[in-house]
């Protein structure tokens, strides 16, 4: 009894399991009790039809022992025997109704009601015809064979056959005890005894148990297979959105064999390969490191950096189309490996990107042209980003400062200036930041002959794409020559105004002067004459 409580758990607890380990184990469940309904009411009209034809038989036999007495019936009561056919022609009326129900709406949704109503007249119908007479009948052998194929051939609901087989013992132990009633045998006339009981106990716990095992298979089996039903469906979306996704995508799709050869090949890939089709993809691709890449060696780093790690993202590389011209090409791509780590292929997208590499090429002759065209300009420019980091400069700027190019770009001013100096470059550089605009002023450069250069700084910020501050552009122009001259020129007019505010001693300088002159001549006449 501990191994059958042990196994009805076990089928209890799985079952319990299969109906809540999905979200749409509500939904099974409904239709798992839509197609029990169903398979009873089928399973009803077979029973019914073999019922029917089981009782006719008897019928017949009885028509057959009311005109020709059967030895097998003569030791039993006169009632027994006269009244079998009126218990026959009962059970055949009753089954035929619960037919003629089945085909009814109410038939097909309560098939249970009727799974009862085709039992009890076949079990009770005797019984209360010999309540009528004043004794009771214990039919075993109609018992027992009832239950054994209601148990085959209805083997769901085990609580409609627990039920079935309660009303009938009720009746006959329950109603024949109030009753008093005993049997027709002289011989034997107790109701029951213990082994009656434990024959109908065992008999009926052997068939239902049979008929709950089957059904909690079926409940799984039914469960199992709904899941792999919504499993099949959602694979086959899955599918249906991959598919879609593979052949409507812009990126080439691709699976590449380790030897060279493409397994699969989306349209987008045959169009940027230049083929009509992706087949035509798969059949003329045989060695792509030969056939695909402008270097072969590409194919060889391809591979290496995807043994080394896994995959490959933004591999550019310049591929051959069918017709011969040359494109560039961006690969993302990863190895897809089996259970024990064997390669099986590689899998990933290809993009083109010629046209990204012509507008880069573009820009960086633009760049360049700028370049050229900032470096030729004599007086040192530079530029910043609104964080007050250098970006770049020109020529001029690395002479004047005596740094390259590399040791300015992404330093600050206090990398490349003297600290007084750099205090007011960076409030100036603040200043300018958040007003915008155009700023020149007066200040000092420490050239790199280590003397400190008067200038005048022209900036002016500029903006991002975004309309965002993007940094500043300056032009240093050196004033020292400018100062210097102002300055001669300053203690020049000083003296020649101081001059004009003093008339005569200037004259007596000029007289003086010729006096000397005229002493000169006459000191040389004197000698000559001498």
């Amino acid at each position: 009894m501990k191994t059958v409580g042990k196994i009805l758990r076990k089928w209890q607890k799985k079952a319990v399991s299969e109906q809540t380990k999905t979200p749409i184990a509500d939904y099974i469940a409904n239709d798992y009790q839509n197609w029990r309904n169903n398979f009873l009411w089928q399973r009803l009209g077979l029973l019914l039809w073999l019922a029917l034809i089981c009782i006719l038989t008897f019928t017949l036999r009885d028509v057959y022992n009311f005109f020709f007495p059967l030895k097998e019936f003569q030791n039993l009561p006169e009632v027994l025997r006269t009244q079998a056919l009126v218990m026959d022609i009962a059970m055949l009326l009753n089954l035929v109704l619960c037919m003629a129900l089945r085909q009814t709406t109410f038939g097909r949704q309560h098939p249970g009601i009727l799974f009862l109503g085709s039992s009890w007249s076949i079990n009770l119908i005797p019984q209360i015809f010999a309540t009528l007479k004043g004794f009771a009948l214990p039919d075993t052998l109609a018992w027992s064979l009832l239950f054994l194929s209601q148990a085959t051939f209805i083997p769901v609901c085990w609580k409609l056959h627990l039920i079935s087989q309660l009303g009938l013992f009720i009746y006959y132990f329950g109603l024949n005890t109030v009753l008093g009633l005993k049997l027709p045998l002289p011989e034997h006339p107790e109701l029951y005894n213990v082994t009656f009981i434990l024959y109908l106990f065992w008999f009926c716990a052997i068939c239902n148990l049979g008929v709950y095992l089957y059904d909690c298979l079926q409940r799984s089996e039914f469960f199992a297979r709904k899941e792999l039903e919504f499993a099949y469906e959602k694979l086959r979306v899955a599918e249906a959105k991959y598919r879609s996704i593979f052949e409507n995508a812009v990126e080439g799709i691709f699976q590449s064999t380790p030897d060279g050869r493409y397994i699969t090949a989306n349209p987008a890939l045959a169009r940027i390969y230049g083929y009509s089709s992706p087949r035509e993809v798969t059949t003329n691709f045989t060695d792509i490191e030969n056939q695909l890449y402008v270097d072969p060696q590409r194919r060889t780093e391809f591979v290496r950096l995807i043994e080394e790690y896994g995959k490959v993202s933004e591999f550019e590389s310049q591929i051959y189309r069918q017709d011969g011209s040359i494109v560039w090409i961006s690969e993302k791509a990863y190895a897809v490996r089996d259970e024990s780590g064997k390669l099986l292929y590689y899998e990933g997208l290809i993009e083109d990107i010629t046209k990204r590499k012509q507008a880069e090429a573009a820009l960086q002759e633009q760049l360049d042209f700028l370049q050229v065209l900032i470096d030729t300009i004599p007086t040192p420019v530079f530029y910043k980003n609104a964080e007050g980091f250098y970006l770049g400069c020109n020529k001029a700027f690395e002479e004047a400062l005596g740094f390259t190019k590399e040791q300015i770009v992404g330093k600050s001013e206090y990398d490349i200036s003297p600290k007084e100096l750099a205090d007011k470059y960076q409030q100036a550089d603040t200043t300018l930041f958040e007003q915008q605009g155009i700023q020149s002023y007066e200040d000092s450069v420490v050239y790199k002959d280590g003397k400190k250069h008067d200038v005048i700084f022209y900036k002016a910020t500029f903006s991002k794409a975004d309309g965002s501050l993007g940094g500043l552009v300056g032009v240093i122009l050196d004033i020292s020559d400018r100062k210097r001259t102002e300055e001669a020129l300053r203690v020049f007019v000083h003296a020649v105004s101081h001059d004009l505010r003093n008339p005569v001693l200037g004259t007596l300088m000029v007289l003086n002067n010729l006096l000397s002159q005229g002493q000169g001549g006459q000191g040389g006449q004197g000698g000559q004459g001498g």
